[in-house]
């Protein structure tokens, strides 16, 4: 950690002292002291006196993201104080200021005109932009702007699985929130506007630049995740896709296939691992936070040992046996479950228990009971993959969420359970000797985690990959909260057909 930094101050550094310098020299030509280029904010509200912006205009440099775009027009502001009009020296003073500063700073033909916000400035020194810069300076706006609300505000999303019906459909169109768990500035800054991680048209361009990754890092945000919450995350397994003959293929999907010893061994599959904040986006439920003991009992949940689940929202596979009359279709449909039939009088449901406890009733039904793994019944693709814990997605637990500041002891029971965690998501370098774990070098026999995790699963049980399967979701991984529907289609019918007009603005809780 202390030589990633020191790497970074070594790229910093120079870039600061490049900028202070140019902009020292830049107050001195229009008359004030050089020195106030030195002070943090002072300076800006030097920028803010000289160009000719109100002075409350200091206030909006203390609130996140609003000081982004602040900054911005004061640097344009700022730039037409010298006499810089052209696109090219607005476009290099909002991109490389410590470039363009130093340069405008030590041109004797540079020189300070005025406030350029002012009446008189403007017609002392009138500037008509052509079509082509109108239309630039707009696209470039709208560019910014849009990043800013994406990254740190708000962003749209589609549900395109049915891993968490009831709750969402495929065809969800949801707005998700960055602001209730506090924005997160992108680790992967150099990217492609609108673009997740490849670019549009295209199955395997990245539409970043790797070549700088910044720490995780998170403004304030209103609330922090909490349990029941429906949160959109980065996939925390590190080998996001294969990509076969140039067509990718979810990792986990050909790993539950095939076997992960197959996929990783096959000459034909190309494992990509992206950055955290350009791998897929997964969206379920938080069923637990850090600290909780969470168990799975007969696909029953229970955190802190109680029961975590609505009975309204979580479906699962059931067995119904009827008298041998036919159900009504319409009515299953107009329930959303979903149906099929193994022989003349047997059926497999997908609904919530609230609808089962419903079905029993009905007066051709016989027997309903969920369709559950037996206790024991290990399943290698379970979490943590390992013999020694006989558990199944029905079957699971009981573990403990890693917590900031949690210190776990490290032996037989808990370093298959938590070195991924360790050693992926919190960046250590870890070897297993003789059932102990080497943390950096050194024998450890436990551990105090620097981040939360939390406990994500999908409400459709049965059609769901998610922590059960791949583990803890840690904090650096959670994009946003879901909010609310704006539109949902299904797959039916004309454009208006397709509207399901009773999801609209539906919020999601």
């Amino acid at each position: 950690m202390a030589s990633d930094s020191f790497g970074w101050l070594l790229y910093l550094l120079p870039i600061l002292v490049l900028f202070h310098i140019g902009l020292w020299k830049l107050f001195e030509k229009a008359g004030r002291k050089g020195w106030e280029a030195l002070i943090p904010f002072y300076n800006a509200y030097v920028m803010i006196e000289l160009a000719g912006r109100p002075k409350w205009w200091i206030v909006l440099f203390f609130i996140p993201v609003i000081n982004i775009i602040a900054a911005i027009a004061l640097m344009l502001d700022f730039a037409k104080c010298y006499g810089k009009f052209d696109f090219i020296e607005h476009a290099g003073v909002i991109i490389v200021p410590f470039i363009m500063f130093p340069i405008w700073g030590f041109d004797k033909n540079t020189r300070y005109f005025g406030k350029s916000l002012t009446e008189d400035f403007r017609k002392k020194h009138p500037f008509k932009k052509s079509a082509g810069r109108e239309w630039a300076d707009a696209i470039v706006f709208a560019v910014v702007a849009a990043t800013l609300i994406r990254s740190f505000l708000l962003e749209a999303y589609t549900i395109p699985t049915g891993s968490m019906e009831k709750s969402l459909l495929i065809g969800d169109f949801l707005f998700v929130s960055k602001v209730n768990y506090g924005g997160r500035v992108p680790m992967t800054p150099v990217a492609f506007p609108f673009a997740h991680h490849t670019m549009p048209g295209t199955t395997n361009v990245k539409a970043y630049w790797d070549g700088i990754e910044l720490k995780y890092r998170r403004l304030p945000g209103f609330e922090s995740v909490e349990r029941g919450d429906v949160v959109v995350f980065n996939y925390p397994e590190g080998d996001t896709v294969v990509v076969e003959t140039q067509a990718e293929a979810s990792y986990y999907q050909l790993v539950r296939q095939l076997g992960r010893d197959a996929v990783r061994s096959n000459p034909n599959f190309t494992i990509v691992v992206r950055p955290v904040d350009k791998r897929e986006n997964y969206i379920k439920r938080c069923l637990a936070i850090g600290g909780d003991t969470l168990k799975i009992v007969n696909a029953q949940v229970f955190v802190n040992g109680k029961p975590a689940e609505n009975p309204s929202q979580g479906q699962k596979a059931y067995y119904v046996k009827s008298n041998g009359t036919d159900f009504n279709p319409q009515t299953l449909t107009d329930m959303n479950i979903s149906v099929s039939q193994a022989t003349a009088d047997e059926y497999y449901f997908n609904m919530t228990k609230d609808e089962s406890e419903q079905i029993k009733r009905w007066s051709n039904v016989k027997e309903v009971h969920p369709i559950v793994k037996l206790e024991g019944d290990y399943d290698p693709m379970v979490f943590p993959h390992n013999p020694s814990f006989k558990w199944n997605q029905d079957n699971f637990g009981p573990l403990i969420v890693p917590k900031k500041g949690w210190t776990v002891k490290l032996d037989s029971l808990t370093i298959p359970v938590y070195k991924r965690a360790i050693q992926v998501y919190e960046g250590n370098q870890v070897d297993e000797q003789n059932g102990r774990l080497i943390i950096n070098g050194k024998p450890s026999d436990s551990y105090t985690f620097k981040m939360n995790y939390y406990w994500m699963m999908g409400d459709n049980r049965d059609n769901s990959l998610d922590s059960r399967f791949w583990g803890f979701v840690p904090e650096d991984h959670v994009v946003g909260k879901a909010l609310f529907i704006w539109m949902s289609l299904n797959e039916n019918g004309s454009f208006l057909g397709k509207v399901r007009w009773n999801r609209l603005f539906k919020g999601i809780h």
